[in-house]
């Protein structure tokens, strides 16, 4: 059970990158020891900006951290960082370690089996799936054993099966433990407080309970908040009137005016900003290209990957326009590698002459980190149309300084949504989707399957939210383990 201990305290703390990109003001919360807490917050809020204080990766621009100098503290970070791919598994366990672990192969298999992926250790890191390399990520975090264990998006890219046992493992952990992710079943099912990131204001708000009852209480806050600034403005515009009313007047009733007119001034002070949190993305069409006809794609030949092995499958995929495609199976089997090679036209896929792919990566390398999000919107338009990109832009709350800031220093889920304003902008024939809902706030989810649904291109999806899925019509469906 946990104590009332506290071993995270920050005090105060402020942070920004840049002078131009503030993230944290002022703000100030503590964890307890044993607690399991939930980071809430729109794309780029700062939640794993907190988690890089807290690391000391990141050093604060005022206030304090605190952090109990008994603890130890392991991150499960989002996406394994590409100068790792080259490691070996046993090197990448290494390197969770500051000094050499001699006996770490036992270790290794031990904390692989805890998240259900079994590998030899001299296989490289950046030959596995996006599944595999999500649960690769959690391991490298489990295996330290921590009293303060830090997981940021731990379910991106699971299956059902991965999603259950991580799960069941976070119910079970017996030291504290910080969690960000989109997905409200699985924080629900073990967090008992929720700390609360307004991307408008940059503060942090503390509630205790599970992640459903603390959406609760939130949204509860906001209606009330929205219902005194709705009082308070009806008392404003009266004071205003009596004001322009008495200021005609002239003589002692000029006094009185001026007295109303600083009425209405406090009164506004007084009014609660809106949080502006809980804004979603605008409803979107993705455009088809134009004069599609016929067959669009025709996919002959796959490879499926059985007991660490590539094998070849003889299969016959067709898609023509307004057909929808989902391709199943479990993490590790071949689903990502299947996509890329249909973009890239490898052996066994033809896309018809002509045909423009839109492509959704989930590791987002079909975007260049060193553009800047204006020049990676406007470069893929036929004809670039600055107030058209902007408008698009606007509705994936992409705007301001944002437009100015290289892709690399986005939040993963900002990526997310300057990838679907690319869809967008681009008009593609053919839509191929590899887990389109990673890193997405669970807020803009509904609205992204409802854009899908209505897609009237060809379309292939790889996802395994099931309840996303459930909202987008699929025509046929792949099972790429039958």
């Amino acid at each position: 059970m946990p104590n009332n201990e506290t071993i995270l305290r920050f005090e105060d703390v402020s942070f920004e990158y840049g002078h131009i990109k503030p993230i944290l003001d002022q703000v100030s919360f503590s964890i307890r020891r044993g607690t399991k807490t939930t980071i809430m917050g729109q794309n780029g809020a700062g939640k794993s900006t907190i988690f890089g204080l807290i690391t000391k990766a990141l050093k604060p621009g005022g206030g304090y951290v605190y952090v109990d100098t008994d603890i130890s503290i392991a991150i499960s970070r989002q996406v394994i960082p590409r100068n790792e791919l080259d490691l070996t598994v046993k090197e990448f366990f290494q390197k969770c370690f500051s000094k050499i672990v001699y006996d770490i192969d036992p270790k290794i298999d031990n904390i692989l089996e805890t998240v259900h992926l079994a590998t030899p250790h001299n296989k490289a890191i950046g030959s596995f799936s996006g599944g595999q390399q999500a649960r690769l990520l959690l391991a490298s975090a489990l295996i330290q054993n921590p009293d303060l264990l830090l997981l940021d998006e731990p379910t991106n890219n699971l299956d059902k099966v991965g999603i259950g046992h991580l799960t069941k493992l976070l119910i079970e952990y017996k030291k504290t433990c910080l969690v960000i992710s989109h997905d409200a079943d699985f924080l629900n099912a073990f967090t008992d407080g929720v700390l609360y990131l307004d991307v408008f204001t940059r503060k942090v708000e503390q509630y205790v309970g599970d992640y459903f009852e603390v959406t609760e209480q939130i949204e509860a806050r906001v209606e009330k908040e929205n219902r005194k600034n709705a009082q308070l403005a009806k008392e404003i515009q009266a004071s205003k009137d009596k004001a322009n009313a008495f200021a005609y007047k002239g003589g002692q009733m000029r006094l009185v005016a001026k007295k109303m007119r600083e009425k209405a001034e406090e009164l506004e002070e007084e009014k609660v900003d809106i949080r502006k949190e809980d804004k979603t993305i605008r409803p979107f069409t993705i455009p088809m290209q134009k004069d599609l006809i016929g067959e669009i794609l025709n996919v002959s030949q796959i490879k499926v990957i059985k007991n660490n092995k590539a094998v070849g499958r003889k299969i016959q995929i067709t898609l023509r326009r307004n057909q929808h495609l989902l391709i199943k199976g479990p993490n590790g089997i071949g689903k990502s590698t299947l996509l890329e090679s249909i973009a890239k036209k490898t052996a066994g896929s033809t896309i018809a002459l002509g045909v423009k792919v839109g492509y959704y990566r989930q590791d987002f390398s079909t975007l260049n980190f060193e553009d800047t999000v204006y020049n990676s919107l406007i470069k893929v338009m036929d004809k670039p149309d600055e107030q058209h990109m902007r408008g698009v832009a606007a509705g994936f709350l992409i705007t301001g300084d944002l437009m100015n800031s290289k892709i690399g220093s986005l939040s993963e889920g900002q990526k997310g949504l300057v990838a679907f304003t690319r869809l967008v902008l681009e008009k593609p024939g053919l839509l191929i989707l590899d887990e389109p809902t990673n890193h997405i706030n669970f807020r803009h989810i509904p609205i992204i399957a409802e854009a899908l649904n209505k897609y009237e291109g060809a379309m292939i999806l790889v996802s395994h939210s099931y309840d996303f899925v459930s909202k987008i019509r699929i025509d046929e469906e792949f099972d790429l383990e039958k």
